[in-house]
């Protein structure tokens, strides 16, 4: 059998591609985007100083020497190219015919960006919390939705991918399609404390956390965490520091949890309604990822350590943006949320003793003079003032 011959390329650089200079958008509407601030950050979803230090941060990086071949792509084009990839969700091909650059040129830029990004950028804007960090995470919790010793909200989302070849179903979650997960850790703020990222989409919340540093940590008593202090004016023994979640985790002494649905009475129907509103920020925070950066909104296409990367500078860019933006009104947009079915969501079987303990401590402060709030029974009976 003769062997075919390799097969010849028509051009060097594509007729389209090599007007790049000239009608690329990057050398077209960069530098007109940065004379108006607000399309600027409509085009990037961050604002023109921010673009700025954001750029002189992994800049070192994303900074290439000339060829005789060919000149190198800058630093701006390459974190703007990123950007409105993160922002949009449009496919590389698209970006193909925006920036008049290769698709697997494309495909490489946006990796290796988001992996500087989250090298360069996560010790600065996603510290790991020292043990002065968690009493002040905590005072923000109480401050904002009154849920004392607090140090964070938990809770998984999944991140639609495209199916991995080979895989079966791994990524098949209950949901019907296929997805990796990020487990998130977040503050009063709405930002992001730890993550883990890129379990599969089959496994349940509780067996990601429980396998996941975060978890492994906090069960060993590593996290650094305060010694136990009393509740805001109550004289009864000291509660320790919890992380609040949903029923998908399980109870433990630092994981609350709310009370089964089944035989609830008005202690246990204010307990679960004040765990919801420490609760409420992580699914906000998930919320204003995804409206921000539109990535999520469509399955995507690539593979999950490339969307592990993208998932990576996100979260990053998420923390990064609430430090240096003027504060606003957060935007809020839906997001794939998760609930408790199936039989897999407590691999640790029964809750112990001393969870439902320190449950029990939480739901009697919920009730007593220097516990309750004003509004919690109009809540629970779903009235309003």
């Amino acid at each position: 059998m003769l062997s075919e011959e390799p097969r010849r390329r028509r051009w060097w650089v594509h007729p389209i591609v090599s007007q790049r200079l000239q009608k690329g958008h990057f050398h077209t509407l960069y530098f007109d985007l940065r004379q108006n601030p607000e399309k600027f950050q409509g085009y990037c979803r961050m604002s023109v100083s921010v673009f700025d230090i954001l750029l002189a941060s992994p800049c070192s990086g994303l900074a290439f020497q000339d060829t005789n071949m060919s000149r190198s792509i800058s630093p701006e084009e390459r974190l703007l190219l990123t950007l409105r990839f993160l922002a949009t969700g449009n496919s590389f091909a698209s970006s193909y015919y925006e920036y008049l650059l290769g698709i697997s040129t494309i495909s490489g830029i946006v990796c290796h960006t988001c992996q500087l990004i989250w090298q360069r950028l996560r010790d600065a804007v996603m510290p790991q919390p020292k043990a002065e960090d968690w009493p002040r995470i905590a005072d923000g919790f109480y401050k904002s939705s009154q849920f004392p010793n607090c140090i964070g909200a938990l809770d998984g989302k999944h991140i639609r991918v495209k199916k991995p070849p080979h895989s079966g179903s791994q990524y098949f979650n209950f949901k019907q399609y296929f997805s990796i997960v990020l487990l998130a850790l977040v503050d009063s703020n709405y930002r992001f404390i730890i993550v883990d990222i890129g379990a599969y989409g089959s496994t349940a919340d509780a067996r990601i956390f429980c396998s996941s540093r975060m978890g492994e940590r906090l069960c060993a008593n590593q996290l650094a965490l305060p010694e136990p202090r009393r509740l805001p004016g109550s004289s009864a023994s000291a509660a320790p520091f919890v992380i609040v979640a949903d029923e998908g985790f399980a109870l433990s002494p630092h994981v609350m949890r709310a009370f089964p649905r089944r035989d609830l009475d008005n202690r246990k129907r204010i307990f679960n309604y004040r765990l919801s509103r420490g609760r409420r920020y992580v699914e906000c925070a998930f919320g204003i990822l995804s409206n921000k950066w539109r990535v999520f909104m469509s399955c995507l296409q690539m593979s999950p350590q490339n969307a592990t990367l993208v998932i990576q500078a996100c979260v990053i860019l998420h923390n990064f943006t609430t430090i240096h933006d003027v504060p606003s009104e957060p935007e809020v947009a839906p997001f794939p949320t998760t609930t408790s079915v199936g039989l897999d969501h407590n691999p640790q079987g029964r809750p112990g003793s001393a969870g439902l303990a320190v449950r029990e401590l939480f739901a009697d402060y919920f009730i007593s003079p220097e516990g309750a709030l004003s509004w919690q029974l109009n809540s629970i009976r779903g009235t309003r003032r």
